[in-house]
């Protein structure tokens, strides 16, 4: 009996190390495929506007300022505190420029390595719910592959590294059911989700205790799980209450305030959308939502078990939070993705345990079809004409083709069309992100970065210049390292007339219509032009 219980230890063990072994091996191919995805060609393009621009100009402010300034502590946007955001990210960015300069990769680079991390991640946390291995793999392969995920992920914004540590939380959450010292690494999670994005960690707080409601209520009488979680979020309090004590009243009105009104259904001139995220998944989470109707019984039928439950409270009150708040931005909806990727990853991995040359579902194979018939008349629409663009051509191209073939071997009932899928979607989001075309947003307004070396070539002795375009470029402020301010005719006319040196940046079409007296051109580059008063000699 003595002996047998060694040699079945022996074999145990044995298992164990090789099970870690895979693990481990699987890990590594995950994070070196998302790192090629997240990081090929991530400075090719400039830095889009709003989020981008005004994350690299706080960085780029924290990167100029001495260490004495408290920069890094206190940031400022154009000279003045920015309480919008926590400055996390901006001192990662910060210390990317010390080492790589100024520039977009290095601006992109923090957030994308970060984001990267987010597929071993949700494989690790998969491991943890799921007892089959197949269902972890597939889970991390389609949150890697897709659309939403890798774009924004490349770009310097906040919520793809607010997905990473939300991942870390839900792990520590799901391992604190068994081993209360995780608790302490839920509350330095949530601290790093608060550093980053602020109150959106109340948010995705609420999604975890609702699952832990559910699934583990003895945790939540737990005295040591509070007192690890306040101990871990203790940094983020100490930001907050630096802020506060620093910038008093000012913090509290234009930055808690503020995020609490954006972050409700009661903000002035919101008009509610409760369908505006749903619509967001039903664009942008192809080709594996023709999953979704077989996934959602899957999950519902096992509600019981805790990685449904899981997906059904991370999706459902995630949601629903975000609906009801007072800003509706497309970003928001990215830690849905992992949820997603959890629920049809369990799916797929059922496809393993059926026979070969099995008959699918048909809306699979209709679904596929539809794909492939859509990205044929993609690449056919940008293969002639005024619309000829080589990489679009090429990169719908591979994307029909994947489609198609997958289509073919599901009709046959060979389950190695789910390979196809993985990889043909995966060739065609490296395609897209080699291309330029990968932010479209670039694509909405005038280049700024021409326009920005035009007046860095100038080189005005001003920190404003007023334009007569009507909406605010926080990428041209970066680029051109001045305050662009939108103004309309009248306002400039003003300004044109209160000040002896103005600075103006006009399109050539509006020259005639302000009448300015004594206008100098400066310098002008496409259709802008930067205009000021004429000097007179005495």
């Amino acid at each position: 009996m003595r002996e047998g219980s060694f040699i079945w230890g022996h074999l145990e063990r044995q298992h164990r190390t090789a099970e870690k072994w895979i693990d481990w091996l699987w890990l590594v191919v995950l994070l070196m495929a998302a790192l090629l995805l997240f990081i090929v060609n991530l400075g090719n393009l400039p830095l889009r506007d709003w989020d981008e621009g005004t994350v690299a100009q706080v960085a780029k402010e924290i990167w100029r300022a001495s260490a004495d300034d408290l920069r890094w502590l206190y940031p400022t946007l154009g000279g003045q505190a920015y309480h919008h955001k926590p400055p996390l990210v901006h001192i990662l960015i910060a210390g990317a420029y010390s080492i790589g300069g100024v520039n977009e990769w290095t601006t992109r680079l923090p957030g994308a390595i970060l984001t990267s991390l987010s597929v071993p991640l949700l494989y690790w946390l998969s491991r943890e719910i799921f007892r089959y291995r197949w269902a972890a793999v597939y889970s991390a392969l389609v949150y890697l592959t897709m659309l939403p995920v890798v774009r924004h992920g490349r770009l310097a914004i906040l919520d793809g590294v607010v997905v990473s540590f939300f991942l870390v939380m839900m792990l520590c959450v799901l391992r604190s059911r068994r081993d209360l010292r995780y608790c302490l690494g839920i509350g330095w999670s949530f601290g790093l989700i608060c550093l980053t994005q602020g109150l959106m960690g109340v948010v995705l707080g609420i999604v975890a205790i609702a699952f832990l409601f559910w699934d583990t209520p003895r945790l939540l009488n737990c005295r040591y799980f509070w007192l690890a979680i306040g101990f871990g979020t203790l940094p983020a309090l100490g930001w907050y209450a630096a802020q506060i004590l620093h910038y008093g009243q000012d913090f509290i009105r234009n930055g808690l305030f503020y995020q609490l009104l954006n972050y409700s259904p009661f903000a002035p001139n919101h008009s509610p959308a409760p369908w505006f995220y749903v619509l967001e998944l039903l664009k942008w989470t192809w080709p594996w939502l023709i999953f979704l109707p077989q996934t959602a019984r899957l999950v519902w039928e096992n509600r019981n078990m805790s990685w449904a439950r899981l997906t059904i409270v991370w999706g459902g009150v995630y949601l629903l939070l975000i609906s009801l708040m007072g800003a509706n931005y497309s970003c928001y909806v990215l830690p849905l993705y992992p949820c997603l990727a959890l629920a049809f990853g369990t799916q797929l991995a059922e496809v393993e345990n059926i026979p070969l040359f099995s008959q699918y579902p048909r809306g699979w194979v209709v679904g596929l079809s539809m794909l492939a018939v859509i990205a044929s008349f993609g690449s056919i629409y940008f293969s002639w004409g005024t619309h000829f663009k080589t990489d679009l051509q090429l990169i719908f191209a591979a994307f029909a083709l994947t489609m198609t073939l997958a289509a073919i071997l599901a009709e046959r009932g060979d389950g190695q069309f789910l390979r196809i899928l993985f990889w043909g979607t995966y060739i065609s989001l490296l395609l897209l992100m080699k291309s330029h075309y990968w932010v479209w947003e670039l694509w909405e307004a005038y280049p700024v970065k021409p326009v920005a070396h035009m007046i860095n070539r100038v080189n005005p002795n001003v920190s404003k210049i007023y334009t007569s375009f009507p909406e605010h470029r926080p990428s041209l402020n970066f680029y051109s390292d001045r305050t662009i301010i939108p103004a309309s005719f009248s306002e400039l006319q003003n300004y044109w007339q209160d000040n002896k040196k103005p600075y103006i940046l006009i399109q050539e079409s509006d020259v005639k219509k302000l009448q300015l007296d004594s206008m100098q051109l400066v310098d002008e580059v496409d259709d802008w032009k930067l205009i000021t008063k004429e000097t007179k000699l005495k």
